[in-house]
């Protein structure tokens, strides 16, 4: 993979994008693709942000969202752009299987494939540019890098900002992270002074759900969640019969995961919904807690130090107790 450095002197001539994240994308995943795009548009480039399923509802609201396609709702469509594509961005996603069904159709595209993204043991050899960087917060801030470093700083609009500074809130769980580095903050006060008006990004990202979302937050702390002092963890098992019992669609469980971290002492929090086709764990650590390197071990997942996420083939019930078993394996480190 050559340094993404290598392809800003190209960016004049115009070309066939495609840019494209992993299933489910969230505001990083969908304000980076977009931030880009409304960046490469303004060299006259023809550019296609493609999400290989879904969205959440409360990403909406982002300038350009209606002209994304969701692969699995028009693959025809879908393949025929990507078939024509000069260049593919991948963003947010360190190996092609994070795109689920889309996974094949991007491994047998011959056009240059280009790589952002801030996850750990990224695929490299798969694309011909790229960063890989896991200190940076988020794949929106290396958007933003990249803009600033290909010397085009002057095309950040209020459509780029935007997209940029709600991915950026979103992944650093709006500053709390360890990740809001000082860089961070240098950026966003880049962005306002370029004329961000964030109060409307934060609304739209955080107080743009339906009243049945809460009751089920509720409904989870309640009587989903249990605390294992001794291990300094918390474990929150979500029943498809409450995601059906409460209506709840793509997004909605996003921040779930965040809640139990506000209890005293607590290190660890794993949560574990029950999917149709699998279960999907997420993991959040405090401190000296490696959730990137649990969740490769035990749960064929993987992401970042202190957030990774993971899936099971096996039950709800099997996977839980699964977890419970691992838990006392890794006793020592919590």
């Amino acid at each position: 993979m050559k340094p993404i450095q290598e392809i800003f002197p190209l960016l004049t001539q115009p070309r066939n994008i495609v840019i494209t994240t992993h299933q489910k994308p969230d505001a990083d995943a969908m304000g980076s693709s977009l931030a880009l795009r409304h960046f490469l548009v303004q060299f006259g480039h023809t550019v296609t942000v493609v999400s290989p399923t879904n969205w959440a509802g409360w990403v909406n609201w982002m300038p350009g969202v209606k002209e994304v396609l969701d692969y699995e709702m028009d693959k025809q469509k879908t393949k025929r752009i990507l078939d024509n594509a000069d260049w593919l961005f991948c963003l947010d996603f360190n190996i092609f299987h994070r795109t689920k069904t889309l996974t094949e159709e991007l491994k047998q595209l011959t056009c240059t494939k280009i790589l952002i993204d801030h996850h750990q043991e990224p695929d490299a050899a798969s694309f011909d540019y790229g960063i890989s960087d896991t200190t940076k917060s988020s794949t929106c801030e290396m958007i933003y890098d990249f803009i600033i470093g290909s010397g085009h700083a002057d095309k950040i609009n209020e459509e780029v900002g935007e997209c940029i500074y709600a991915g950026v809130v979103g992944d650093t769980g709006s500053f709390r992270f360890s990740s809001a580095h000082a860089g961070v903050h240098s950026l966003v006060a880049d962005l306002k002074s370029r004329g961000l008006n964030h109060g409307p990004v934060h609304e739209k990202l955080f107080d743009n759900f339906l009243e049945n979302r809460l009751r089920f937050v509720g409904h989870v702390l309640l009587h989903r969640m249990e605390v294992f002092y001794e291990y300094n963890t918390v474990l929150i098992a979500v029943p498809k019969s409450d995601l059906q019992k409460y209506q709840i669609k793509t997004g909605d469980t996003e921040g779930l995961v965040n809640f139990p971290q506000s209890i005293q002492g607590i290190k660890l929090v794993a949560l574990v919904i029950d999917r149709d086709e699998e279960r999907k764990w997420s993991f959040r650590s405090k401190d000296d807690f490696d959730c990137n390197a649990f969740a490769r071990k035990y749960f064929e997942g993987g992401g970042h130090f202190n957030a990774a996420g993971g899936r099971s083939s096996d039950s709800l019930e099997k996977t839980v107790a699964y977890f419970k078993q691992v838990l006392k394996e890794n006793e020592n480190l919590l």
